[in-house]
């Protein structure tokens, strides 16, 4: 890429001034801002360096936001797909298209417009965070002798004078500490059984409850499934081993984004989903690709990626609205994010998605949000910021210093101008020599605002043309 680089350098025309149009965001008719510029070629690297600057293509057209000023402050966010866990709704889009593959289903609503859940738990723990807090609700006579014997004998430590007529009495939730075989104290587990009659509520019928505890209910259900199908296996995954043996793996470990994906289908699904992808990752080459995305030999997304040094940067989806039940532009990210951990395994400086721009005071744009972890770039130091440290800043201000170092500066700003590059006159030169040939001071404010924009590095790499 280097070789070809020195051989086919960026060739930039900047465009002096800032644009005023009307926003897609508020509506606002002159409301936003911005500095542009027209690629005529531009090689992988000095975009990188420029998105890093808060800069986003749209086609040959390269823009940055004038970010004090536009009315909808538009800032450069990025995922770490390496950390990345699915969210709920992320989740709930997934197994959506899985079932519409596997048996033909179409799920009511669309997932794609329903707020997604922040809580740090789906972002970072995943279902494994949640199951550990749960209530294990089973039948004492599917328990083991050894375990019942432990909560008899928990009972009368605990001095209780009443008796259990039989196994289906009520047994108060209580914390088992005894050693259970292995010689590692268990997890609290709370055991519920059917009361008799006047004795409580009969937790046999669901009270009314949010969606979360009746999500909770079903996991408690399979779990009962598995202790009478097969040797406590739901309850041993929540606690410690019952026996001497060497423990098994987890079987309620949260699945990884890739195997919700890739889950795979019955020999007799309904349908077949292929994305459109190199096999060779980078070894492809980089720049920009379209991925896409086939059902039952019908194209009906197209996702357009840029594959650069460091990132896979999204830069649009469009799809079949006959099949926007499917929520394709929450399901494209998935595979994208999937996508660059997959690059990342053969090109191991390649580690970041960038999702364009997260506009806190669009309520439609906020969503990107929530593919957590992920950074804001600070539009003055262009440094990145983790966006809980961002939030509650822009809670108070459309715009924002992320930087918290009221000393840091940009240190990637121009330096030294007249190493700034030049095409002019089909010859190549630095703008010491250019300007002295141009006496033109509206020229010579132009060129020095590029230089500030773009920074020291892609003004002395990009040829800035000069008519």
């Amino acid at each position: 890429m280097a070789s070809w680089a020195r051989l086919s350098p960026s060739i930039v025309e900047y465009f002096e001034g800032e644009d005023f149009y009307r926003c897609g965001y508020c509506k606002n008719e002159t409301g936003s801002r911005s500095n542009g510029m027209w690629a005529h070629s531009m090689t992988v690297q000095d975009y990188q360096d420029l998105i890093d600057r808060g800069w986003r293509r749209s086609g040959k057209y390269v823009y940055k936001p004038v970010m004090n000023q536009t009315c909808c402050p538009q800032y450069t966010i990025r995922c770490r797909p390496l950390q990345f866990q699915p969210s709920k709704s992320h989740k709930k889009v997934l197994k959506k298209m899985l079932k519409f593959l596997a048996k033909g289903e179409i799920s009511k609503g669309n997932c794609e417009d329903e707020p997604m859940e922040p809580t740090a738990e789906d972002a970072v723990a995943g279902d494994f965070a949640l199951i550990n807090k749960l209530d294990i609700q089973c039948d004492l006579t599917a328990l083991s002798d050894d375990l019942r014997e432990s909560l008899e004998s928990e009972e009368k430590q605990k001095g209780k004078s009443s008796k259990r007529e039989d196994t289906n009495e009520l047994i108060q939730s209580q914390d088992i500490e005894e050693k259970l075989g292995s010689g590692e104290p268990s997890r609290s587990v709370k055991v519920h059984t059917v009361p008799k009659p006047g004795k409580g509520a009969d937790l046999s019928k669901p009270p009314c409850r949010k969606a979360k505890e009746i999500r909770k209910e079903r996991k408690r259900l399979k779990l009962m499934q598995q202790n009478r199908a097969g040797e406590l296996e739901g309850l041993q995954a929540q606690c410690e081993p019952l026996s001497s043996s060497p423990p098994k793996a987890k079987c309620n470990q949260p699945k990884s984004l890739e195997d919700l994906i890739f889950e795979s289908l019955p020999e007799n699904a309904s349908h077949k989903l292929e994305a459109e992808t190199s096999p060779n990752g980078p070894d492809c080459g980089y720049g920009s690709f379209h991925q896409q995305y086939w059902l039952d030999g019908k194209i009906i997304a197209v996702g357009v990626i840029d594959i650069l040094p460091h990132c896979v940067s999204s830069v649009y989806l469009y799809y079949d609205p006959d099949y926007s039940f499917l929520s394709l532009g929450v399901y494209s990210a998935l595979r994208e994010i999937a996508f660059t951990r997959h690059l990342h395994e053969k090109t191991s400086q390649l580690s970041y998605y960038y999702m364009g721009f997260y506009i806190h005071s669009c309520p439609k744009m906020k969503y990107k949000g929530q593919y957590r972890p992920s950074d804001l770039l600070c539009p003055e130091t262009y440094v990145w910021v983790p966006i809980e440290q961002c939030l509650p800043s822009l809670e108070n201000s459309k715009y924002c210093r992320f930087n918290q170092d009221s000393e840091a500066v940009d240190e990637g700003r121009s330096k030294e101008p007249d190493r700034l590059q030049v095409l002019y006159k089909k010859a190549i030169m630095p703008y010491g020599v250019y300007k002295k040939q141009q006496k033109d001071p509206r020229d010579e404010a132009a060129v020095l605002q590029y230089a500030a924009l773009v920074g020291q590095a892609c003004s002395e790499r990009m040829l800035l043309f000069r008519n």
